[in-house]
Order: structure tokens, then C-alpha cells, then sequence
């Protein structure tokens, strides 16, 4: 197996490949803003890193969200590229279970929230067992309107760094964005396990902020 993983759906652009046992290389930049002009020097600088190429890939997972519009639809259009060029299978996974995932590899345990930022002074979130295990669907809320859901229960991601108030325990050294190398592993382990990997389909939870203004006037040729 040589898995490649990637996402976009936070501000970091972050890519990882997996050989089965262990992630190999990794890269990732932080910029909200810049998620066309970065993933694909990051996908060829985490291939360098490991000596090998592009053709090499078996599969793909890609983080399907739930993230901002514009940003997550980057990494899933360049999955489903890569997939269709390479004739490899292309998995999503949510980018809220790579996080967890992730702090579980930092050391949390037990019951614990990932929040993440949707902007709008919102958050995208969910609530885990233990690191591989969600017990809620991702959504996307007001911090204000989480504050007795979460009560008690340490919170990891940017959301919760964002909104104290809300997620007054968020316990130090603990992921901020997404890491494509949590997600390689996440994928890795259940795909050993035997277990079949949902579609690359984005999770959105909501339109997006671009829209067609009300009253366009429609300018015709005569």
C-alpha cells in the first residue's frame, strides 16, 4: 500500500503518505486562503520527501469536511483527479474524525469535543467517545448554542481556541487543524481492519457564501 492523503477543508493545506505501517512524509502550510496555489507543491514535496512518485499511489483518502466551500472543494476536486488519472480507489473520510484521531496520538482520552471554525462566528463540530469513536453527526451551530452540550468535556481544534466560552477546557498541546498524516493512519488502520471507506463526498452543512445578488438584471443582445 502506498496511501496518499490530503486537506483542505481548514486552513491548513497538509498532505501525508502512508506505506501501510507508518507514515512516511508529510507536509502542511497554514493559510486559509491559499489552498489552490498550495496543495499541489505540497503534494510533490511529501512525494520527494519519500523518494518515490505519483504513479506509485495505490489509494487516496482526502478529508471531505465538513469545511468552508471553497477551500474544502480544492482537496476533493484533486483527490477525485488523482484517483481518476492514476485508476486508484479515492476515500473521504471527515476531517472532524482526523482531528480526533489526532488527539488521540497526543495523549486524550476519554469523551471530548473537535470544533473547528466555520466562520460566520460559528463553529463545525461533534462529539467523540475516544479518538476513533464519533457519537454525534458533524454540524455546524453558534459556540452560544453548544455551551451546556459541551459542558465538562475537553475540546480540541481552532473552534475551540476561538470561543473559550463556550469550550472552557481545551487541554495544551493539542491539534489545531487537521494533519493528513492522522488521516493516512485513521484510513490505513480501517482499511487493514477490512473496513469499507465512505465516498469522497463533501460534507457542506450549509450554502455557500458566494451567491447570485437578488434583482440581476439579465442583459441581452438585441
Amino acid at each position: 500500500m502506498l496511501l496518499l492523503a490530503l486537506d483542505t477543508a481548514t486552513p491548513a493545506v497538509t498532505v501525508a503518505l502512508h506505506d501501510g505501517s507508518a507514515v512516511i512524509a508529510e507536509s502542511a502550510d497554514v493559510d486559509a486562503r491559499r489552498h489552490g496555489e498550495l496543495l499541489l507543491p505540497a503534494v510533490h514535496r511529501t512525494l520527494k520527501a519519500a523518494g518515490t512518485e505519483l504513479g506509485a499511489v495505490t489509494e487516496i483518502v482526502v478529508g471531505a469536511g465538513p469545511g468552508p466551500y471553497t477551500g474544502l472543494r480544492v482537496g476533493l476536486v484533486t483527490a477525485a483527479t488523482f484517483g481518476s488519472a492514476l485508476g486508484v480507489p479515492v476515500h473521504g473520510l471527515c476531517t472532524l474524525d482526523g482531528i480526533a484521531y489526532a488527539a488521540g496520538q497526543a495523549g486524550l482520552e476519554g469523551p471530548f469535543v473537535v470544533a473547528t471554525d466555520a466562520r460566520r462566528k460559528e463553529v463545525y463540530w461533534a462529539r467523540y467517545d475516544d479518538a476513533r469513536t464519533r457519537v454525534t453527526e458533524p454540524a455546524v451551530d453558534h459556540p452560544a448554542d453548544l455551551a451546556e452540550r459541551v459542558a465538562g468535556l475537553p475540546a480540541v481544534g481552532a473552534g475551540a481556541l476561538l470561543y473559550p466560552a463556550a469550550f472552557a477546557d481545551v487541554p495544551p498541546g493539542m491539534p489545531e487543524y487537521q494533519s493528513a498524516g492522522a488521516l493516512a493512519s485513521l484510513a490505513a488502520e480501517k482499511l487493514a481492519r477490512g473496513e469499507e471507506l465512505p465516498p469522497p463526498r463533501p460534507l457542506y452543512l450549509r450554502r455557500p457564501d458566494a451567491k447570485v445578488p437578488a434583482n440581476y438584471k439579465v442583459v441581452t443582445p438585441k
